[in-house]
């Protein structure tokens, strides 16, 4: 789960996979470290409460769950780089688990070390002595571990030195659990490792803030495949927010956390697109004050009228672009930040539509996300594109996205910027 280091496109791919174990790595420790000290905390406080708040407890008390602790952040530093913070239902059984094992493992030390021998009468006083005070190191630790180790996590992934850039805020949504449901139009199906997916995830985050950009993420729809291709639910042109409504029905209800999330913005205003008018956020394609709108499977007439409406009274011109080579405009085709229209010759049905239309080598290629006037964010998919951008004078950061580019996502699905 970390973010990859900014590089030149020539520099090896294991940089970036060692920069994310070591991230990862990081936060794993730093979360069970947390948790860790709740627990300790917890129980050396319930024993003294326990015991009359006499001080005289206290060196026997302090060793015995310092051990209990030490064990659990052990146990834990495997769980949460494993991924138990993905979701409460899986730190759930993960703090349980740890967290009975650390008290029965320093209860066991504690026996031996006063030459007891463990026999199954030991052990079963052992495992008594799970209620009362012990009870308290467990039940802090799960509660941690399921609502306050996942925030600490997510602090250590994204956190980045101040670097004197203004920052921008880009919307993101982590990939739903059957994420391998979502649906395909063009592309024949493939198995998607959800682990991979969940990894890729976390890094293309991390990469947008390393450049700048804060991210928000939108409330988790678990049971909804395509909710990771945020793009789709809304357009931003400046302080205006255009919530779509998506050309799929299984995609619709994915608008409702979205719409909620944009709302909660300050300084923005909300426009939406109406039945009967379907409009995907990745069929939108903004350059400069011209806005090209594909009209694809996903995206109709009246989706585009509505579009025109909205935006030509604050100066944009609309322009419709027959699509049948691909699922949305932007997977066929995005715009460099001096307005060259880049994309493959096999994905656009009419590039004489562009004022400047500059064809790439690969079809991973076609997409690029615009992080500033020089820096682009491309799949690492497309070396061949990413020399062909960086001889044109830009930095290209590239993250690997292969499990989403399965599904015909591309790097501008993953997040809605807004600017």
């Amino acid at each position: 789960m970390t973010p990859p280091a900014t590089r030149p496109p020539a520099l090896p791919d294991r940089t970036h996979a060692q920069a994310s174990v070591a991230r990862r790595t990081v936060a794993a420790i730093a979360s069970a470290a947390v948790v860790a000290l709740v627990a300790f905390g917890a129980g050396v406080l319930a024993t003294f409460i326990s015991r009359g708040q006499n001080p005289a407890i206290l060196p026997s008390a302090l060793p015995y769950f310092a051990l209990a602790a030490a064990v659990l952040w052990a146990l834990l530093c495997v769980g949460n780089a494993a991924g138990a913070l993905r979701a409460w239902f899986l730190a759930l059984p993960v703090g349980i688990t740890s967290a009975l094992l650390a008290t029965l493992l320093a209860g066991t030390a504690n026996v031996l070390a006063s030459g007891v021998s463990i026999t199954a009468q030991v052990f079963s006083l052992l495992i008594a002595t799970l209620v009362g005070v012990n009870l308290v190191f467990i039940i802090a630790a799960v509660l941690a571990e399921v609502y306050l180790a996942p925030r600490v996590s997510r602090a250590v992934l994204r956190h980045r030195p101040k670097r004197g850039v203004t920052r921008h805020v880009a919307l993101v949504r982590i990939p739903a659990s059957n994420l391998d449901e979502a649906q395909l139009t063009h592309l024949e199906r493939r198995p998607v490792d959800q682990a991979k997916a969940d990894a890729q995830w976390d890094d293309y985050c991390a990469a947008l803030v390393a450049e700048g950009w804060d991210t928000v993420e939108v409330d988790a729809a678990p049971d909804l495949p395509d909710s990771v291709f945020i793009e789709d639910m809304v357009v931003f042109f400046g302080d205006l927010a255009v919530i779509a409504n998506p050309g799929a029905d299984s995609r619709k209800p994915e608008v409702e956390a979205v719409g909620r999330a944009v709302r909660a913005m300050a300084g923005v205003s909300v426009a939406s697109i109406t039945a009967p008018g379907t409009l995907d956020g990745g069929d939108v394609l903004k350059v400069g004050d011209t806005v090209y709108v594909g009209a694809s499977s996903r995206t109709n007439s009246e989706g585009i009228r509505q579009l025109r409406a909205i935006l030509v009274p604050r100066g944009y011109t609309v322009v419709a672009v027959p699509m049948t080579k691909a699922l949305h405009l932007k997977s066929s085709a995005t715009a460099l930040p001096d307005g060259t229209v880049i994309g493959h010759p096999d994905l656009v049905d009419t590039p004489s539509l562009f004022t400047r239309f500059l064809p790439v080598p690969e079809i991973e290629g076609v997409a690029v996300v615009v992080l500033s006037d020089e820096t682009l964010l491309m799949s690492a998919s497309a070396p061949q594109t990413a020399e062909l951008l960086s001889g044109l004078g830009y930095r290209v950061v590239t993250v690997d996205i292969s499990e989403f580019e399965k599904l015909e996502g591309c790097v501008t699905c993953l997040s809605v910027r807004v600017r």
